[in-house]
């Protein structure tokens, strides 16, 4: 289990019930800190996860058993796929790098996180950018390989999904020169 990092009470609390048995994967502690989160009105994950019904229900059967978990969001977060129209296309990135047993879990979360306004390690209720950097190496490795620039993760699976389409954002052929370089490359707090 890594170093937890300064937490509310009530999240770490939330966190240790879900922890007291031993982990099965590494996506069992990130799946924990998310639901810890989001228990608490924290991310911007929506009911269930964002998941699908069944699939939030083998959630809790598979990695906190001992645990009832609530369906509905504390936060009241009610994100729409409607405008997600890129949705189809971040599952098939996603799925097309996927290395890990559970990673259709970590799919899902992804994408719905990525309807959130914030970084993708807040609206996915993440502690912290290093969890979902080893988070997407452990699940996507080839795919987190190629964010050799430490671009933020959202802002690199769209131009993922730009390149695939022979879309290029930047107005110049290299990022390192752009204008826009400090709003994808600069710190996340």
């Amino acid at each position: 289990m890594s170093a937890l990092p300064q937490r509310p009470d009530q999240v770490l609390a939330t966190y240790h019930r879900l922890t007291v048995r031993p982990l099965l994967t590494p996506n069992s502690e990130w799946l924990a800190c998310m639901l810890s989160s989001w228990w608490h009105g924290k991310g911007a994950l929506p009911d269930y996860l964002g998941l699908e019904v069944g699939l939030f229900k083998v959630v809790n059967r598979r990695y906190f058993p001992d645990v009832a978990l609530p369906e509905k969001a504390a936060s009241g977060s009610c994100l729409d796929f409607g405008r997600m129209l890129e949705k189809d296309d971040l599952v098939g990135l996603l799925a097309q790098y996927a290395r890990a047993v559970d990673s259709d879990i970590i799919i899902d979360l992804v994408v719905a996180a990525c309807l959130g306004s914030d970084h993708l390690w807040q609206d996915m209720g993440l502690w912290n950018r290093g969890q979902l950097t080893a988070l997407l190496q452990y699940n996507f490795p080839e795919l987190a390989a190629k964010n050799d620039k430490d671009m933020k993760w959202k802002k690199f699976l769209y131009k993922q999904l730009c390149e695939s389409e022979g879309l290029y954002l930047c107005r110049v052929p290299s990022c390192d020169v752009c204008i826009d370089y400090s709003k994808c490359y600069g710190n996340e707090t």
